[in-house]
């Protein structure tokens, strides 16, 4: 088949240079473009020397003029700050390209909340009803059609990849929402992930002295991914989720492990919720729920595109724990990208993904 063209705007940060490394050896596309403001000019593979092998990187960085890029590229993948991607979109879009936004500026379906959470009005709330949130664990349907994008039938044209901390949470708690097996007002959300979740550009929180053997809680009761986990859950309950979010900062370069608690609705053991997890999951080639008294570890799935899965009934408590693991710069972003790629073009979710090894031990 011919190989579809992309094109990855903001491609030297973590996440951006981790799609560009999947893309240059996916069998289904060509990176035909790649964009960097503080690199333009640069070579690949002056920019990203770990990228080696046979892939041709002699492609120029450069900088970002969607006016001039949307005509090269079938599907593009934003990789750019918070606030930025709303300013680019409407131009690649008019150009005939579809868009993978890693950022979250499309992630939301209500202005207000976008304005609440990220101190800033919204550019372009007119996309928000368009763009289909890319969990395909939840929304495959929506990527693939009928109704996404612009009329019914077609492929989405705008895809608003979660953010990597939504991602571990909303995994581990939709079939428990779905099924109405907790509390909705009783979910708690406690994750941990390493410093590459802060980005590439310098601040003092991430330099080495300060996070080294450290560990610490921040942005307590107003992380910006809170509303993003509560408008996920809502929709899978039809009723609104409210529940308390508190990340932390662990001293590892990659990956994410969550904790959610939830009150249970009925009494169930741990069998009976493995179960439930196991048979909403089954056809999911990304998820693995784990045996009975296994936890997830960061390190089994650094470098894959897996989200690993367990759970415990505490029986004296009546609640639920679910632990999930993931790598955040991969399912948490760069990987789940191209996942959402593969839906759109139809391909098996696994092309580009599946050979992926964990970095064990």
């Amino acid at each position: 088949m011919d190989r579809i063209k992309v094109g990855v705007v903001g491609a030297t940060g973590y996440s951006g240079a981790e799609l560009v490394r999947l893309l240059l050896s996916h069998p289904g596309v060509e990176l035909v473009f790649a964009t960097s403001e503080q690199q333009a000019g640069k070579s690949l593979r002056q920019a990203l020397p770990h990228l080696g092998g046979p892939h041709d990187l002699r492609l120029q960085l450069r900088p970002l003029d969607p006016a001039a890029l949307a005509g090269e590229a079938e599907v593009v993948f934003l990789c750019l700050p918070h606030g930025v991607s709303m300013d680019a979109v409407e131009v690649f879009l008019e150009g005939g390209c579809r868009v993978i936004d890693l950022g979250a500026d499309f992630r939301f379906r209500d202005p207000a909340v976008y304005k609440a959470w990220y101190a800033k009005p919204h550019a372009r709330p007119d996309l928000l009803s368009e763009a289909v949130y890319g969990l395909p664990e939840l929304h495959r349907n929506l990527l693939s059609g009928p109704g996404a994008g612009t009329a019914p039938g077609t492929r989405a044209r705008l895809v608003a990849n979660p953010g990597c901390y939504p991602t571990g949470a909303i995994l581990a708690l939709a079939p428990l929402v779905t099924r109405g097996l907790i509390e909705r007002n009783t979910i708690i959300v406690d994750s941990k992930s390493g410093v590459s979740g802060g980005g590439r550009a310098p601040k003092l929180d991430f330099h080495f002295p300060e996070c080294n053997e450290n560990i610490k809680a921040y942005r307590v009761g107003r992380h910006q991914h809170t509303p993003e986990i509560e408008q996920e859950l809502s929709r899978l309950s039809a009723e609104p989720v409210t529940l308390t979010f508190t990340p932390h900062l662990v001293p590892m370069t990659r990956g994410i492990l969550t904790v959610a608690y939830g009150t249970l609705a009925r009494p169930l053991d741990t069998r009976g919720i493995l179960a439930c997890f196991r048979e909403d999951y089954r056809a999911e080639p990304f998820i693995r729920v784990l045996d009975q008294e296994e936890f997830p570890e960061t390190k089994h799935v650094a470098g894959t595109n897996r989200c690993h899965l367990g759970a415990r009934v505490d029986t004296r408590t009546g609640r639920v724990v679910v632990v999930t693991a993931i790598d955040n710069l991969l399912k948490g972003a760069a990987g789940q990208a191209v996942q959402n790629l593969n839906v759109l073009l139809g391909l098996p979710e696994t092309t580009g993904l599946a050979g992926l090894q964990a970095y064990w031990p």
